[in-house]
């Protein structure tokens, strides 16, 4: 079946707060500091970890857009809602951020997350973006090689943004590719 994308809608809530976050991965994204700076690095582990993130109403923190426009797509699969992104856009800085993008894992791997990217990318032209912005887990290998994928580059890193919370140990990595 083809995958339709709109904005979404009062009655999506739900269906987008069930879609499954969890991811597997094999590999991680070490973060060490030395004199020299800060290195980033994909190590293996064995065995491949298994990451269930928390409800968003148990998360700690929380990004979202401040004083922003903001928006939220969903991509569906008939009547089911199988993706999203949710971005913001802050004018006195021409960011667009991506404040979270899911695909429900069965339909992983087939351009959802890509399209739903570029949506978000033409929200935010038509606001006057300059570039897309997001953080990602150091142990989400696999949406980070997917963001690669899409454009997106290493442009900054916190060593503390998840402490105290159920990711503490994690590191955060800002991505960020021009919204063209």
């Amino acid at each position: 079946m083809d995958i339709t994308y709109r904005t979404a809608r009062p009655e999506d809530a739900e269906a987008i707060a069930r879609i499954d976050s969890s991811f597997t991965t094999g590999t991680v994204f070490e973060v060490t500091a030395g004199e020299e700076g800060f290195r980033v690095r994909e190590v293996p582990v064995d065995p491949p970890l298994h990451k269930v993130f928390p409800d968003a109403g148990e998360a700690a923190g929380g990004g979202g857009s401040e004083g922003g426009d903001e928006r939220v797509f969903v991509a569906l699969d008939g009547a089911e809602v199988c993706g999203f992104a949710a971005v913001g856009y802050a004018a006195w800085n021409r960011r667009l951020t991506v404040d979270d993008i899911e695909v429900a894992p069965a339909h992983r791997g087939r351009g959802i997350g890509r399209a739903l990217m570029e949506l978000a990318a033409g929200f935010g032209r038509e606001r006057g973006a300059a570039h897309l912005w997001l953080e990602v887990s150091s142990v989400n290998a696999p949406a980070v090689h997917a963001y690669r994928r899409m454009g997106f580059t290493l442009c900054g890193l916190d060593t503390a943004l998840y402490d105290g919370t159920p990711s503490a140990g994690e590191r955060a990595l800002y991505m960020a590719r021009p919204c063209t």
